[in-house]
């Protein structure tokens, strides 16, 4: 909260300097409406700049561009001759002779100078993230006991998690080869006996979490209990059948850090579509998700989603959402993190049962992603020092 308090504090003093500095010198100095409004805006620009470098955080993803001069200095450029332009506009209209009236020509000016700023920080923003995700990482790959391991969170699927346990191990054990597979279940405080069941039909881990908490939940816990060098999470009901995973598998052995799953991707097919209240809730999550996210991805919520070992712990350790939009949150960890990241086409087959309520649990998603905001401006996302991740390899190391 100080450090958001910071933030607030800042954009405030820059706008009394801007403000304050063009009535002087309009008003007490007779400079020129241009020239004074000029000098104004570049002085509370520079007093900006100054000030949020002295208390930004580096690891925010919203902030690590600013410490590009070139971009930062580029869109204040920009700002400025709007500002000036309206205000000189302004001027030249409502010929304003007092103080007071020089800041009804000056506040128009600064709401259109700040959502043209606002506009392109978010492009330079974009860009930001983009960079770090355009290519595989290839770091060292992480020890662990199994080459993949599988985690299925389940809610009341007592009738067919036997049958899920089942298709996964048999689409999936033969191909992962060498290394082996783990299925990891976790039952997410059920009223049945879906954990009993998991057992039996050879789950290697089951979980069972009470009370019910949240899809998020269930997937945290069993990709921190997972063992395998690449973890993958996919739903029990399997909308994604389980050999897509190999995919996954492949891009993540391929040097990527994250893969995620894409229902909008153009080469993904669709065999069984979701009924239409849940596409366009789907579509109108996505949108909301730019509240959150800096980078433009195609699906955000597709629920078959794989990592490295060590980046599943690194994000599912800070991970605070317990609902749906807990995958929102592991983009914007992922971006936080400077995380490569791809996106991966999908064969889908929706179930006809689902635990999702469309208006229900959109309203809570959208009120999930706001907290990840506030989770963000607190500083709760922050490491307490190195993430504990090999480093990259250069482009020599990768050739």
């Amino acid at each position: 909260m100080q450090l958001f308090r910071r933030f607030l504090l800042v954009g405030a003093l820059a706008t009394v300097v801007d403000v304050g500095l063009f009535v002087f010198l309009r008003q007490d100095a007779g400079w020129p409406v241009p020239v004074a409004d000029a000098v104004a805006v570049a002085t509370a620009t520079l007093v900006s700049w100054l000030l949020h470098g002295s208390v930004t955080f580096p690891g925010d993803p919203r902030i690590r561009w600013y410490r590009r001069p070139g971009p930062y200095v580029g869109s204040s450029v920009l700002a400025l001759g709007i500002d000036v332009a309206v205000v000189t506009l302004l001027d030249l209209l409502l010929d304003p002779r007092r103080g007071w009236a020089l800041l009804v020509i000056k506040l128009p000016a600064l709401l259109v100078a700040f959502l043209v700023r606002t506009a392109n920080y978010r492009r330079f923003m974009y860009d930001t993230v983009r960079d770090d995700q355009r290519a595989p990482a290839h770091r060292p790959p992480p020890s662990a006991r199994y080459r993949l391991a599988v985690v299925i969170p389940a809610f009341r699927e007592a009738d067919r998690i036997a049958s899920t346990i089942e298709r996964v191990r048999s689409d999936l054990s033969g191909p992962v080869g060498e290394g082996g597979l783990q299925v990891v279940v976790v039952d997410d405080g059920s009223d049945d006996d879906t954990a009993d069941r998991a057992r039996a039909a050879g789950a290697d881990v089951v979980i069972r979490q009470t009370p019910n908490r949240g899809k998020g939940a269930a997937v945290r816990a069993g990709m921190l209990a997972a063992e395998g060098r690449t973890v993958a999470f996919t739903d029990a009901d399997l909308s994604y059948p389980p050999e897509q995973l190999l995919g996954f598998l492949e891009a993540i052995e391929g040097g990527w850090d994250v893969a995620v799953g894409s229902r909008q991707h153009q080469a993904t097919m669709t065999v069984v579509r979701a009924g239409r209240l849940r596409e366009v809730g789907g579509r109108i999550v996505n949108v909301f998700t730019g509240i959150v996210l800096l980078g433009r991805y195609r699906d955000t919520q597709c629920g078959l989603k794989a990592m490295r070992a060590d980046v599943a712990r690194l994000v599912f350790s800070r991970t605070r959402i317990d609902g749906f939009a807990f995958d929102v949150e592991l983009f914007h960890l992922v971006e936080r993190y400077r995380l490569t990241l791809t996106e991966v086409p999908v064969h889908v087959v929706n179930s006809s049962r689902s635990t999702v309520h469309v208006v229900r649990d959109a309203g809570r998603l959208v009120r999930d992603l706001f907290r990840v905001r506030a989770f963000a401006r607190l500083g709760d996302y922050e490491l307490d020092g190195d993430d504990g991740l090999p480093p990259a390899a250069t482009a020599g190391q990768v050739a």
